[in-house]
């Protein structure tokens, strides 16, 4: 707090000083009244010189990060998977929940990305390990071990002979196969088996998938780590794709969205 100066002024009527001291009334000199008004001058530029009371800050209420994007799908579950830039390979995913109108996040994890970062997902090239920015549906979770107590979208359990068609070739391209048609090369597509760790549980992430373009890119998923980046999927902590997969309800039409924190591919663009 600033300092209060008091300067105790000769009362020529008899009255006392600031600590209570009699004074006899006197006549003030030249010396006297310079010295005084020297006095005067100093408190002035102290009293300037200190420092102003702190003002009061505002609380800054700040939205939800769903309130602040241009769609959220329509429906009252998102899950948002947001990277500081697009040449980054962490992150973090978010999931939230609207109720009354209101969204509320109901969980986080830090996540992973693709090892050539993200890019556009409109315009993006296969095989670049690249994360697909945009928003998507989350049309079904599958995985190598059972699904967690509370799922309730639909859940295939990976066997022997479940592949996910990646030949641009095929029929089937970006589909669950089981067994690999004769249409598309193993060399071309990945078997689900082969990914206990990575794939012991996950969603599929509607990229490109309702009308695929072939060349785009396919078998894009929220799945468990593996040992560092994604080769263009999303990936978080086992415990947290549990309570992902735990939370996420068909009939809240839940829905991901992919992007950075700022720029062309900024999440809230989507």
């Amino acid at each position: 707090m600033p300092m209060t100066h008091r300067t105790a002024h000769p009362a020529a009527d008899g009255t006392t000083t600031a600590a209570g001291s009699p004074l006899r009334a006197v006549r003030a000199g030249p010396g006297v009244r310079t010295t005084a008004l020297l006095a005067a001058a100093a408190a002035v530029l102290l009293a300037l010189a200190a420092p102003a009371p702190a003002a009061t800050a505002s609380p800054v209420h700040r939205l939800p990060l769903p309130a602040l994007m241009a769609d959220t799908g329509g429906g009252d579950q998102l899950i948002t998977a947001r990277a500081p830039t697009t040449r980054a390979t962490t992150g973090t995913v978010r999931w939230w929940q609207r109720h009354n109108g209101r969204w509320r996040q109901a969980g986080s994890a830090p996540a992973r990305f693709g090892a050539g970062g993200l890019t556009e997902g409109s315009t993006r090239v296969q095989g670049t390990s690249t994360t697909p920015t945009g928003l998507y549906g989350l049309p079904f979770a599958f995985g190598t071990a059972p699904p967690p107590p509370g799922t309730a979208s639909p859940y295939r359990r990976v066997g022997a002979d479940s592949w996910w068609c990646e030949d641009n070739a095929s029929a089937s391209y970006n589909r669950w196969v089981a067994p690999l048609p004769p249409d598309c090369a193993a060399g071309e597509s990945e078997r689900l088996a082969d990914y206990p760790t990575q794939y012991a549980r996950a969603l599929v992430i509607g990229f490109n998938y309702h009308r695929p373009v072939h060349g785009r890119g396919a078998g894009i998923f929220l799945h468990v780590n593996g040992k560092g980046a994604t080769a263009g999927c999303v990936s978080v902590p086992a415990g947290a794709m549990a309570r992902i997969l735990a939370w996420v309800r068909p009939s809240a039409h839940p829905h991901i969205a992919i992007g950075t924190a700022y720029g062309p591919t900024a999440l809230t663009r989507y």
